[in-house]
């Protein structure tokens, strides 16, 4: 039984300097609170350590409800950064044909010329647009933009 209370205090020291390491990259805390959380969790439970309930996020909205970038659940996730493409078009060709492509060799699309282009943000449509160039490089004016309660229905 020795043995399983060295590893617990050895756990509880080992989680103590985590924190301690944590804390001090972000300047917010000192040993004095790493020591205070540690006090609460070992007396909880008699010893042996105990978990805080995990923070719960609210429910996603429903398909009527408005979807805003307010709020505290969406401040972890803002500075997350995701793949933003163009798509013009896409078609289906075979192995043989994709062999044979060489330069100068043209691939028809599946949509018009002048029909908007898809504006995808991790694989997912978000909105459509035109090609503009500004300062000699390539950019995309929005034209329509999927609403916020359309794009969490397409995520499910």
């Amino acid at each position: 039984m020795a043995n399983e209370n060295d590893i617990t205090s050895m756990e509880e020291q080992a989680l103590a300097d985590e924190w301690a390491a944590a804390l001090s990259e972000s300047g917010d805390g000192g040993q004095a609170d790493i020591d205070a959380l540690m006090a609460g969790d070992s007396g909880a439970s008699g010893g042996g350590a105990s978990r805080l309930p995990m923070e719960e996020f609210g429910s996603s909205p429903r398909p009527n409800e408005q979807v805003s970038l307010e709020g505290p659940n969406l401040d972890v996730i803002l500075d997350i950064p995701v793949n933003i493409s163009m798509e013009v078009g896409s078609t289906e060709i075979s192995i043989r044909n994709l062999l044979q492509l060489n330069q100068g060799s043209v691939i028809e699309l599946d949509r018009l010329a002048g029909e908007p282009l898809d504006v995808l943000v991790n694989g997912t449509l978000i909105a459509h647009g035109e090609v503009v160039v500004v300062n000699e490089k390539f950019g995309i004016r929005l034209t329509d933009v999927i609403s916020p309660s359309e794009r969490i229905k397409k995520l499910r």
